[in-house]
């Protein structure tokens, strides 16, 4: 049997990165497929592309912004999603993205991916603050001191603008994107395409 993977690039700031992370274990247990979890930038990845956020790309359409939220609530719905607008976006993702790649050095980069979303994007935790981070983190049963203090490290710092220089040279200019093999895929309304090419690797 081929053992099947795809890459999913994330950045806790972007909404959207939380929306694919929820519905991808449904995703994987249906094709038997891995969710490779791979921790960029978003601001980087934005000035290496020359994008920008919605809310300043759709400033003169407001037509546009305003599908863009509907199709946003309308997935929320559609999967009963717990998210709820984080009263402090929008928050800088730089600590938390460098304490995902510690955390993928420590082994525990799923549970922390875990609790950051939640805390995030269910209980509107102001996660720009590194004292709410390390409490958080505690809280779901994992060392936060340590995962912060490795955040520090030289080439945990290294790693993410390296993970974010690779993204732009492979095509990605936003989040939530994802790889299977090489073919990019852009946007949690890409889930299906996903799981199709997923399917033509058995």
């Amino acid at each position: 049997m081929v053992s099947r993977s795809f890459e999913f690039l994330f950045d806790f700031g972007g909404p959207n990165s939380y929306l694919a992370h929820k519905v991808l274990p449904e995703l994987c247990k249906e094709t038997g497929a891995t969710a490779v979890y791979v921790p960029i930038l978003l601001g980087g990845l934005f000035k290496i592309t020359n994008n920008q956020a919605p809310m300043l790309r759709y400033a003169e359409t407001p037509a546009k912004r305003d599908y863009e939220m509907l199709e946003f609530n309308r997935f929320v719905k559609t999967h009963s999603l717990p998210f709820k607008m984080n009263p402090n976006f929008p928050i800088n993702s730089l600590n938390l993205m460098r304490g995902a790649v510690a955390a993928q050095h420590l082994g525990c980069l799923l549970p922390y991916v875990e609790a950051i979303m939640a805390a995030m994007w269910e209980d509107g935790a102001n996660t720009g603050d590194p004292a709410v981070v390390k409490d958080v983190l505690d809280q779901a049963g994992l060392d936060g001191a340590t995962i912060l203090a490795k955040a520090d490290a030289a080439e945990v710092k290294a790693e993410l603008v390296e993970n974010t220089e690779k993204a732009a040279a492979r095509g990605a200019f936003g989040v939530p994107t994802f790889f299977v093999g090489e073919e990019m895929f852009w946007g949690k309304e890409r889930l299906g395409q996903v799981k199709a090419a997923l399917a033509l690797l058995s």
